[in-house]
């Protein structure tokens, strides 16, 4: 067996004229956790679809859990499970009967059955409201039954499409731990998220903007990529701050975090050229300090600098 589980060679989608997707190349690992990261737009659930077998492929190819999207769409669909983000529960059936209908659904041998479906509830946390309505659960427990049910055949590959959006921390937090729970037993997830702090959880994050796939590697390594020194500023007029200092270093190398201006300065010398342009715009730096980047300065770090190339 190969330790591939998804292999993915200038895979696009073109919808009339405009590409959601282009020139995808990616490798996902079996046994480890991939995230999908970008704005809305980025392709990231057309890039789901397509991997999944939804979608057809305008260009390149892709194989998952060893098969071709274009040759073997059925092999794929019986390896995989694919939650998407409106994942279809069935409101008027109860969480028990919600799982035994996907059980059905994918036809798992009725002997296995009932161990499964303990153990998912358990894994879940959803013992308790097994009998409860579909409909009458939380937005967090909708979302860990439909994880149950995605995870109720047992696949190779599971894929989530933002499956934590809008969801409560603490479900949030309960959802990552069954996710962790699945990876010691050998599942390949591969999820998208809009958060960055999920993302750091992720064994390797891709990075998407405008449908092209623009960086990808540990969570450690992209944010030791960012070049120079990540500077938090307090002024008392953060957003003329940021104009003053955009306009003469670039859009890509300033951004607003609350309140509070983060300044990529490639050395001490651009550090010191910014302190001058504010002074410069009658601005007084309140307090400045040197931070470690997380995936969010990254990521507006990648995306502000492609904007303003494509500009």
């Amino acid at each position: 067996m190969s330790d591939i589980a998804v292999q993915a060679s200038g895979l696009g989608r073109a919808f009339g004229e405009l590409w959601a997707v282009r020139g995808l190349d990616l490798e996902v690992a079996r046994g480890e956790i991939f995230g999908l990261v970008g704005p809305d737009g980025a392709g990231k659930t057309t890039t789901m679809r397509l991997l999944t077998g939804i979608l057809e492929a305008s260009e390149g190819n892709a194989s998952v859990a060893g098969f071709s999207i274009r040759d073997d769409d059925e092999a794929i669909k019986s390896r995989i499970s694919y939650m998407s983000q409106r994942f279809g529960l069935y409101g008027d059936l109860s969480v028990e009967e919600n799982l035994r209908f996907y059980a059905d659904l994918y036809e798992v041998p009725r002997r296995e059955r009932e161990p499964l479906e303990e153990r998912l509830l358990g894994f879940s946390y959803l013992t308790p409201f097994r009998k409860r309505m579909a409909r009458d659960l939380s937005g967090g427990m909708k979302q860990k039954l439909g994880l149950a049910c995605a995870l109720i055949h047992k696949p190779q590959i599971l894929f989530l499409d933002e499956p934590t959006n809008g969801v409560d921390p603490v479900s949030r937090r309960d959802f990552w731990r069954i996710l962790y729970a699945m990876l010691k037993e050998g599942v390949t997830i591969f999820v998208s998220t809009a958060y960055l702090d999920e993302a750091e959880r992720c064994t390797r994050v891709a990075l998407m903007h405008r449908g092209r796939l623009v960086r990808c590697d540990t969570p450690q390594k992209l944010k030791q990529g960012i070049p120079g020194r990540l500077l938090e500023l307090e002024t008392a007029r953060p957003r003329d701050a940021r104009e003053a200092l955009a306009s003469k270093l670039g859009w890509n190398r300033v951004s607003l975090f609350g309140g509070m201006l983060h300044l990529y300065a490639g050395d001490d010398a651009e550090a010191g050229q910014a302190r001058r342009i504010l002074q410069e715009a009658g601005i007084d730096i309140r307090s400045e300090k040197t931070l470690t980047p997380t995936l969010e300065d990254v990521f507006i770090h990648q995306v502000t600098r492609d904007e303003e190339t494509a500009a």
